[in-house]
Order: C-alpha cells, then structure tokens, then sequence
C-alpha cells in the first residue's frame, strides 16, 4: 500500500505543464490563426508600454534578434536599429522567431542618434542608459518614468562618450560575480522586463 501511496503522491506532484503556444504546431485552424495573426497586426505599434528600446549602436545579428524577441513579449512601444537590413539576416531571424512582424522597427543609425535622442527629449522621453558610470543609479532603486527610452551600448565600447553626454542618467545592474560586464541582450532584457514591472504590471494590479 506504501508503494502504491508513494506512487500517486508522485504523480499528482507533477500535474503543472507547459501552456507554451506554438501558432504553426497548434491544432487551430489556418483561417483561424489567420485572425489571430491580423488582429495582433491591427493592434502594431498601438502597445500601452511608453518604452523606446534604441540598439543602433549594436550590430550583433545574434543580439539585434534576441532584443527584438525580449521587446516584443514584453510590449515595448518600438525598437531602433542601425539598419533595417538586420532583419534579413538568418541569424537574427533564428533569434528573434518572428518578432520583427509585431514589433515596429525605427531605423535610426549610429550617426543620426544625437539627433534623435533630442528630439525624443523634446516629445517628453527620459534618455537612459545602460552603462557604468560615476553618477549610475542602481537598477534596483531606479523608478523608471513613463515615458522611458533605453539606449543599449556597443558590443565592445558601450555607448561613446559623446552620447552619455545626452543622456538623462545611466542605470547599471548589481553584479556579484568577478566578471563586470553582461551581454548587451541580457542587459538590455533586465531592464526591459524591470520596466514592464514597474509601469505595466503594477498599474493592472
């Protein structure tokens, strides 16, 4: 009788599933999954989010697709890369599994971006950067306002020094480990998602 208790605890301990929906693997019909897919067309570009994520300074397909994914999930309002030919590539396309046709895209290259950070000022945005720096708040104490436009440093340099100049304040996120530098995705999904907490979640609480 111990064996056979022991063995229905078990099972009824792993009674949780994964609820992942894959569209193209699901038993939904094609003119069904055609609505689905036009009505979230519809809404594009129409997000209650405020967040702006700028990665023209990025130019790792592998991490372009990455953020377009983390950003779409969690609503941002737009992403801005250096180049819209980006999304043509497989690698990004790998990473990003489609997120690009949910997403709107800027383009607005390295060159262009003090101009357009400044005209985001004038619309109301708070320029944030992710970057360590001497005055950085940490993310953790960081009240992220509405209106919020995240610029995510180079694989390699971070943001130039000509473009902390134009930012609003610098967030960095605590780290424990000896290696002080996260992958610019990574970072930028951190902050993204602390956003989204802050300003989306609590609000429908």
């Amino acid at each position: 009788i111990g064996s056979s208790s022991a063995e229905t605890d078990s099972q009824t301990e792993w009674t949780d599933v994964q609820k992942k929906i894959i569209p193209w693997k699901n038993s939904t019909s094609s003119l069904d999954l055609e609505m689905v897919f036009q009505d979230r067309a519809a809404k594009l570009g129409k997000s209650n989010s405020r967040l702006i994520v700028v990665a023209s300074l990025i130019d790792k397909p592998t991490n372009l697709g990455g953020l377009c994914r983390t950003s779409e999930i969690f609503g941002a309002s737009a992403l801005v890369v250096g180049s819209l030919h980006y999304i043509q590539d497989k690698q990004f396309q790998h990473l990003s599994v489609s997120a690009e046709q949910w997403l709107p895209l800027v383009e607005v290259k390295p060159s262009q971006l003090v101009d357009y950070l400044q005209q985001k000022k004038t619309e109301g945005y708070t320029i944030i950067g992710v970057e360590q720096t001497a005055k950085s708040f940490d993310l953790t104490e960081y009240c992220f306002p509405e209106k919020s436009l995240l610029l995510l440093g180079n694989e390699h340099e971070g943001i130039p020094a000509n473009l902390i100049h134009h930012l609003d304040v610098c967030v960095e996120i605590p780290q424990q480990g000896i290696i002080r530098s996260l992958n610019v995705h990574v970072s930028g999904a951190l902050l993204i998602w602390e956003y989204t907490r802050q300003q989306v979640i609590k609000q429908k609480q």
